[in-house]
């Protein structure tokens, strides 16, 4: 089994959000762990030499040249880490009531034609059948009730595309509060650090509670 674990989080050991991944990491057996920080690591944009390369490639079926391969090496490579992954982990905290830019060109970079969706008899069609997602987000307020329930693009839009995909179990936690007063965050992330190993120890097999 192999686990990949994307995240966005350049504020290091301050992060809110590395918190509920290390709670993820944690509970991880007998799998191999591959990670992507995306703080570092900055996907490609679509620039309009890599978007003629990928179309040409997965829509029209031409072969590319060196040139052409080079500039979409770096979405290639992120593509394959995905589709080699049994279980992929996307953590992340909302900016501007979404998800960080580089975190929306990480998904731009691995939703490819052909890779991990297709079209098939007209339909869209998820290629990634049988896989796992967590999206994990936090949030300095709270957005999971009215009024403030619309103005939530950042865990909705993290699970819309692992379904466009074709994911089998796709799981989201969002972590808001963050910007409450100490007592009030702490207690809340501790909540949320539970509801994450919940999940952890179903899917690798480990369901009893540490003490």
């Amino acid at each position: 089994m192999r686990t990949l674990i994307v995240h966005y989080t350049p504020r290091n050991e301050r992060s809110n959000t590395r918190k509920l991944v290390e709670a993820f990491r944690s509970e991880i057996k007998n799998s191999e762990i591959e990670e992507l920080n995306l703080s570092r690591d900055a996907p490609d944009l679509f620039s309009e030499e890599r978007l003629t390369a990928y179309i040409q490639r997965n829509y029209l079926g031409a072969e590319l040249d060196h040139d052409q391969k080079k500039s979409v090496a770096k979405m290639d490579r992120m593509t394959e880490q995905l589709r080699s992954a049994d279980i992929a982990v996307v953590a992340y905290p909302m900016y501007n009531f979404s998800m960080p830019a580089s975190v929306k060109a990480w998904f731009d970079s691995v939703m490819l034609k052909g890779q991990t969706w297709d079209v098939r008899e007209g339909r869209y069609v998820g290629l990634m059948d049988g896989k796992k997602a967590l999206v994990l987000v936090t949030s300095g307020g709270f957005y999971d009730k009215d009024p403030t329930a619309s103005l939530e693009h950042a865990l909705s839009l993290g699970k819309a595309e692992f379904h466009f995909m074709g994911y089998s179990d796709v799981r989201g936690i969002l972590a808001g509060g963050m910007n409450a007063g100490d007592d009030s965050k702490g207690s809340a992330l501790m909540g949320y650090v539970g509801d994450v190993q919940k999940i952890a120890r179903e899917w690798y097999g480990t369901n009893t509670q540490k003490t």
